[in-house]
């Protein structure tokens, strides 16, 4: 056993994540719970981390409710229009109403905002969009949490969560370690939010060796959103729903603002419109969802697919004509310079210049993620005032745990936060926890340090598995004893690829090969028993693999449970090709037993709040 010093912290909220969802929570805790202790806890440094750490162009979701441009049951249709019919409505709506005030926090905040001059409204990038200049972001909404806080811990990776001995089903804390001292931290709270990231990199990426850390979704976000729900208990929700983005080739630069502002458009390499000649087949798969306005991105994404496989790639987009407007040529070289600046650089690394040269487009390895354009995660309660009874157990966004909550990647069912919508969720579940404390629900937490002991041992057990290991290595690198994050990770994304619907693969796959996936992905996970950790640094990525495999085992279990393809392009189940309204317009839930690591699966009604007049009955 590892000989660290150990650190207690006691709080009343305790905030796992500081990312956009975290920093919400953190600020709006204080706001409810003037006396509380407040505490967040964030595996990077909370001033550049999470998924917006390196800036923005956009802020993806604002209604613009002021000025009658949007309202939030039109979120509603959009989102669920998107998703092919299955959201919780609930979630998404209570987001939506809220999510102006927090724009106009980031107003009042100093966030540059791009206005129009003529109205002196937000600028619009798009029916959602609104325009920004993102750069300080992040750093503007730290800002707000760190004044809120009573404490703020950086470098600190969080593995497990604590859970009440006086009673049953009940959080009281989490455990973790400081990732420069080696320190070990027990955190106990009277409730938690889990604002932690989404699943990237359990996919095997298209950019790999030197390259693997371009993707798109932030190469950090190993899954602790999920991980952490999961291993206590907690029941999960559309974990199957993954999301596959369609992006600029090799630099994973994001296509949003060249499609919605400068009005860019595909083409296949023959020049042509190929998305109107996969029509009739899609239809055949997904009946009237096809002639949805707009139409759901899976399916763009799906004629791409199609169009490549047949031979009409490389796909491009149509850029020259936008870039002879000089003010449209500035706005698409900031928008990557503002947010991704490794696309402009492999473009100029490949001699292209998108006034000239129309630059080739590539679908994503897949990625899961609540907070973007999935429905993955925790299944919450909702509001009382929106929530139809299965779906509401007391306090907004509170997992199937008692006194654990979620925002942001970690919530299922709401899809299209993004980050301004995450920061709200964040709101939400501070507001409902500081309520729970006040109502009285959290007493009597008992912690026992016997828990916290088996933690911390199997915490430091990859550096233990190292130091007696390395002993054993009669040449090269390779112990007989244990394995390396590096090897235990390309090892995770090749099952996820082959068996599982990833790249290699065009996202197929089928019951056979979901069960042959399960059964590599218990092995792995028995195997990770053994995976070695020489520093403090590997001792991190060890516990992110694990977080990605107990992720990508509830992924696979939800794959396999859904028998239909729902979302094409995003994945296909080879042995059942269409959507199937009538067996499977429904919500999958899934819970894993704490203690014998089994998922059971379960069916849940989706309720249609919005236009509930021609849809009264769940579905």
């Amino acid at each position: 056993m590892a000989k660290v010093k150990t650190h207690v912290e006691e709080s009343d909220v305790l905030i796992i994540g500081g990312g956009m969802a975290g920093t919400g929570a953190t600020f709006e805790a204080r706001h409810w719970g003037r006396d509380l202790k407040i505490v967040c806890v964030e595996k990077a440094n909370i001033d550049r981390s999470g998924a917006v750490a390196q800036g923005l162009y956009a802020i993806n979701c604002y209604m613009g409710m002021q000025w009658g441009e949007n309202q939030p049951e039109d979120h509603v249709r959009y989102a669920r229009n998107d998703l092919m019919g299955l959201v919780r409505e609930d979630l998404g709506y209570d987001m939506a109403r809220h999510v102006d005030s927090t724009v106009h926090m980031f107003d009042e905040w100093g966030l540059p905002m791009m206005k129009n001059k003529e109205t002196g409204r937000y600028q619009r990038e798009g029916k959602w969009q609104i325009m920004i200049h993102g750069e300080s972001y992040k750093p503007i909404v730290a800002e707000a949490a760190k004044k809120s806080a009573d404490k703020i811990y950086n470098r600190i990776m969080i593995t497990h969560l604590l859970m009440d001995e006086n009673k049953e089903n009940r959080v009281g804390g989490a455990v973790g370690f400081n990732m420069r001292t080696g320190d070990y931290h027990v955190f106990k709270a009277k409730t938690v939010i889990v604002a932690a990231g989404g699943a990237s990199h359990i996919f095997k990426p298209r950019a790999v060796g030197e390259g693997m850390g371009r993707t798109w979704y932030a190469p950090w976000s190993n899954g602790s959103a999920y991980a952490l729900p999961i291993a206590a208990g907690a029941k999960m929700t559309q974990m199957e729903n993954r999301i596959v983005l369609c992006r600029f080739k090799d630099g994973y630069g994001p296509v949003g603002a060249y499609f919605l502002h400068l009005k860019t458009y595909t083409q296949n390499a023959n020049g042509e419109n190929y998305e109107k000649k996969w029509y009739e087949k899609t239809k055949e798969l997904v009946g009237e969802y096809i002639d949805h306005h707009p139409t759901p991105t899976c399916l763009r994404n799906h004629a791409f697919i199609q169009e490549t496989m047949a031979g009409g790639g490389p796909i491009h987009m149509v850029t020259k004509e936008a870039f002879q407007d000089p003010h449209l040529e500035t706005i698409g070289w900031e928008n990557f310079l503002g947010m991704t600046v490794g696309q402009a650089v492999v473009w100029a690394s490949q001699n292209i210049d998108p006034k000239y040269t129309n630059p080739e487009l590539t679908t994503s390895e897949p990625y899961v993620m609540g907070s973007h354009a999935t429905c993955s995660g925790a299944w919450v309660s909702g509001p009382e005032d929106l929530s139809p009874p299965e779906y509401f157990w007391g306090y907004n966004r509170m997992t199937t745990i008692e006194g654990l909550f979620g925002a942001g990647d970690t919530v299922g069912g709401s899809a299209h936060k993004f980050s301004s919508g995450s920061f709200t969720e964040g709101r939400l579940a501070a507001k409902a926890a500081v309520k729970y404390i006040e109502e009285q629900k959290a007493a009597d937490i008992k912690i026992s340090d016997k828990q916290c002991e088996e933690f911390k041992e199997a915490i430091y057990k990859p550096l233990e598995n190292y130091t007696i290991g390395r002993n054993e290595i009669t040449g090269g690198t390779v112990s007989p004893s244990y394995i390396s994050p590096i090897q235990g990770l390309q090892r995770l994304q090749k099952i996820m690829d082959e068996y599982v619907g990833g790249i290699s693969y065009n996202y197929m796959t089928n019951e056979n090969t979901l069960k042959k996936g399960l059964e590599l992905l218990s092995w792995l996970e028995e195997d990770l028993e053994n995976v070695g950790a020489e520093d403090y640094h590997q001792l991190m990525r060890a516990w992110e693999l694990k977080h990605r495999t107990l992720t990508s085992q509830c992924v696979t279990e939800h794959t396999l449970f859904r028998k239909e393809t729902r979302w094409p392009g995003y994945y296909y189940r080879g042995d059942y090709m269409k959507l199937d309204d009538e067996n499977w317009h429904c919500l999958t839930l899934s819970r894993r037993d704490p203690k014998t690591g089994k998922f059971t699966m379960e069916k849940a009604p989706v309720y249609h709040i919005v236009d509930e007049k021609e849809k009264k009955e769940a579905s």
